[in-house]
């Protein structure tokens, strides 16, 4: 009976898991190898890694993810140990997750009438006398964009894993004459680094492969591997080497959680 038991909990998620995860990369995977002509051929990847275009493509691509979750682990911290401070941080919490119930093509959008011409961001600058700039359809406002709709995905692992850090260790740390500085630098920050490598993977990850924000906020002038793959699979319906491209993109997301994985030393505690 419990085997049965164990069985009827795990078909439907297997199903699930086997339907949306295992079949569409292995599709990918599969077509990666044909091309137009949908003959069976390597030439896909040939052309990835002889082609400067998108190499420079992928380094684009490389470079924007880490500047987003930068940018985004500089805000999420300080945010995250300062709502945990906080008395209501239920509330406070539940401020930061708000954004992520709105689509994101309206605030694609919202930020495009804000850093338009005549946009809130450039009525400020004329008002303190600066003047209209462009700000929209810059590297700058990408990163700034794709850094907001980023944040509350990386401050949630790190409240969790100030949440679950024990006092005790602060309190022997300050008994012991530790400055503040000296008890975040040396206790708080090392504890918690699991919510950071969780939240490096929530944010690194799908940074990577940004389309939406490259073209409506960038305005194609940010061009990374999302764009290409969205490129070959609508536009030249080059299946194959969007494919290819979407297998470079798992491969990469794969080494990143390795990356940041946490491993174990002998005896099971987490390094």
């Amino acid at each position: 009976m419990t085997k049965r038991r164990t069985w009827t909990y795990f078909l439907p998620y297997g199903l699930w898991l086997a339907l949306f995860v295992i079949a569409p990369v292995a599709l990918i995977i599969y077509q990666s190898f044909f091309d137009l002509g949908h003959h069976f051929t390597l030439s896909n990847y040939s052309t990835y890694f002889q082609s400067a275009t998108y190499l420079k493509m992928t380094a684009n691509s490389v470079w924007y993810a880490f500047l987003i979750t930068l940018f985004t682990g500089l805000i999420s911290y300080p945010t995250a140990y300062f709502i945990h401070q906080l008395k209501h941080r239920q509330f406070w919490l539940l401020l930061v997750i708000l954004p992520t119930w709105i689509n994101i093509l309206l605030k694609a959008y919202a930020f495009i009438g804000i850093f338009s011409q005549a946009g809130l961001a450039n009525q400020f600058l004329t008002f303190i006398g600066i003047g209209p700039q462009q700000i929209l359809f810059t590297n700058a406002s990408f990163i700034f964009v794709a850094t907001y709709i980023q944040i509350p995905f990386m401050i949630l692992p790190i409240y969790n894993a100030l949440d679950d850090l024990n006092p005790a260790f602060i309190n022997a740390s300050r008994d012991l004459g530790a400055s503040n500085w000296q008890t975040f630098r040396h206790v708080i920050f090392p504890l918690t680094l699991p919510g950071v490598k969780a939240g490096i993977q929530a944010v690194f990850i799908p940074s990577l492969s940004l389309f939406m924000l490259t073209r409506l906020i960038g305005g194609n002038k940010v061009i990374t591997l999302g764009t290409a793959i969205e490129e070959h699979f609508l536009t030249t319906m080059n299946w194959g080497m969007g494919s290819t491209i979407g297998v470079i993109l798992i491969v990469a997301m794969i080494v990143v959680m390795l990356l940041t994985g946490d491993q174990k030393r002998e005896g099971g505690t987490p390094r």
